[in-house]
């Protein structure tokens, strides 16, 4: 079974919500804004490259990235690597042709066959709504976290607030940073 890992930025408040600036948000580009840089705190996402065989998101960060991520030189990596896109309202017309192969999901019974097929980890950017979901069905098997030491009360949040049984979380990695940025590498325990 293939691993499917979220990774996620994260205010300490576990706002997800226009890390990178996209428009509507009133705290948008909180990433870069707020905190100073600090290169080592990003090793790992140099290292989600390396080790991912796919990427999984959903429609609305789809049409945030597939503009902007094929031409990135630090994401060169992922313009080769298969993406996966859940999406009910997604249609092939709208995929961006120069990004590489890219698959339509319509279901999260869809995402869970793809995690019994053969190939390595699949990573999750971005997308809030599909991460509650995933969550809730108990497809995800890791977190990827960079806490950012803020608080930015209003966004959309990582964590859907769905009454459930306690998931249980294991920390197997994790640093805190000059800056104040906490990487959590967290597995879940199945």
């Amino acid at each position: 079974m293939r691993t499917l890992i979220s990774t996620a930025f994260v205010s300490l408040d576990g706002v997800v919500e226009a890390p990178g600036g996209e428009p509507g948000y009133r705290n948008s580009g909180w990433t870069f804004k707020e905190v100073e840089f600090v290169p080592e705190a990003f090793e790992i996402k140099e290292r989600e490259q390396q080790e991912s065989t796919a990427i999984l998101m959903g429609r609305v960060s789809y049409e945030v990235f597939s503009p902007v991520w094929p031409d990135m030189a630090e994401f060169a990596r992922y313009k080769t690597m298969p993406k996966y896109v859940v999406s009910t309202t997604l249609t092939e017309d709208k995929l961006v042709s120069n990004w590489g192969e890219t698959t339509i999901l319509r279901s999260l019974d869809e995402v869970a066959a793809l995690k019994e097929t053969d190939g390595g980890p699949i990573i999750v950017h971005g997308s809030a709504s599909l991460n509650h979901a995933l969550s809730d069905a108990g497809l995800i098997d890791r977190y990827h976290l960079l806490v950012y030491p803020l608080l930015l009360g209003a966004g959309k949040r990582l964590f859907s607030t769905t009454d459930k049984d306690t998931q249980k979380l294991k920390l197997v990695e994790h640093e805190v940073y000059s800056n104040g940025l906490q990487k959590q590498v967290l597995d879940v325990v199945h």
